[in-house]
């Protein structure tokens, strides 16, 4: 597996090895050991599937506070995603700034996000789904989001489609009126 750092500290694309013959192809999406190797300690304990009917769908950005922040592996499984992580801890050198890369099934590449980030996509085709793995469960309480397009993010989203949004993510406050004290991350 290939681990690769991002200009953002924590975040990084991992792209798996592929081997293939004749009937097909097998790759090894995680492995524990491997990324401890590479100094990441992650543990998941949930994992996650969605679909999106239409291209232009974009589902965050979100996050979860502390004691229940995540850490996300993400990959595209079918399709292909436009995915950001954006960094949202307040005292971090990089807050505000963000990464994005195309995921798909063709490309293999995942996204790992850390915990004091808030993380969203964007469908590029019709009919993709994507899965992601968390380091800690879903908790309602300490759920939150972020407008996907918030202006003091200047996320550079692709598309020439009319997004699909969820009412939650239409009515997701500017990153200056939203919940996002993190602390210390650990």
């Amino acid at each position: 597996m290939e681990i690769i750092k991002t200009i953002l500290d924590g975040v990084f694309i991992l792209t798996p090895s592929v081997f293939g013959d004749s009937r097909g192809w097998f790759m090894e999406t995680y492995n524990e050991q491997t990324l401890k190797k590479a100094g990441l300690s992650l543990h998941f304990v949930q994992d996650n599937h969605s679909f999106s009917k239409k291209e232009g769908t974009v589902r965050g950005l979100h996050y979860q506070l502390n004691p229940k922040a995540q850490s996300k592996l993400v990959r595209c499984t079918k399709g292909a995603i436009f995915d950001v992580a954006v960094d949202i801890r307040k005292h971090s050198p990089t807050y505000t700034k963000w990464v994005g890369i195309e995921l798909s099934a063709d490309n293999k590449k995942q996204l790992l996000v850390p915990k004091g980030f808030a993380h969203g996509f964007m469908t590029l085709i019709d009919d993709t789904e994507v899965q992601y793995k968390v380091d800690e469960l879903y908790s309602k309480e300490h759920d939150y989001g972020i407008l996907w397009n918030d202006p003091a993010l200047d996320i550079k989203w692709p598309g020439h489609v009319t997004p699909i949004l969820a009412k939650k993510d239409e009515e997701a406050p500017l990153l200056k009126n939203a919940r996002h004290h993190f602390g210390e991350i650990e």
